[in-house]
């Protein structure tokens, strides 16, 4: 579970195209200033300089545009967080630095630029394709650590796998959640390392 998240759904034309990229572009800087519900496709389309009709044959809708957005936030916290696991040495720090670090860089967003971090919101409450590719990409790390903690001794092997993953996932959730994290950031640093704590206790053989 280390690919990139590939989330193309409501993208028309080739993949590969300048002009799909400019067109991200200026929607990532227009968001930034005005938030994303108070663009129009029109607002963009006076900013690129492009008829709207031009920019519908790349995206099909905003929220399409907003999914290539959201995927590439996501996609920078997920290889922040592939990069602090690849430094560890077992099952138990891998874990520790997979939770901890999402909630360090998705603070991290939520603070360097609250427009963005709304489309992230945008996207776990409207249930977009980006989110949930996103949340399962996490549930499947947590699941490969499990294996090999299993693997390696350090972890129990009498609860069910998937059972474990989905309890832990949701332990998680409150400080990985867009739309929760922001009622957590008074709770932070110490609130997720106890709950990494409280997690690995459990799973103690």
């Amino acid at each position: 579970m280390t690919e990139t998240l590939q989330v193309t759904q409501g993208q028309r034309g080739p993949v590969d195209h300048n002009i799909r990229d400019q067109i991200v572009l200026a929607a990532n800087e227009h968001f930034s200033r005005y938030g994303y519900a108070k663009t129009t496709v029109s607002d963009l389309a006076k900013e690129i300089g492009f008829s709207k009709a031009y920019i519908y044959k790349f995206f099909d809708s905003k929220q399409a545009i907003g999914e290539a957005i959201c995927t590439g936030c996501l996609t920078q916290v997920m290889d922040g967080v592939l990069k602090a696991m690849a430094e560890a040495g077992s099952a138990t720090e891998r874990f520790r630095r997979l939770f901890l670090t999402l909630v360090e860089l998705s603070t991290q967003l939520f603070f360097e630029d609250r427009k963005l971090y709304e489309i992230a919101a945008h996207s776990v409450s409207e249930k977009w394709e980006s989110s949930r590719a996103y949340e399962a990409q996490i549930q499947g790390l947590v699941t490969d650590i499990l294996r090999e903690g299993r693997a390696a001794g350090e972890f129990e092997r009498k609860t069910p796998l998937d059972e474990a993953t989905r309890s832990i996932y949701l332990v998680m959730y409150p400080f990985i959640n867009p739309l929760m994290l922001q009622y957590n950031l008074d709770r932070l640093p110490d609130a997720p390392r106890e709950v990494a704590n409280l997690v690995l206790r459990s799973l103690a053989p």
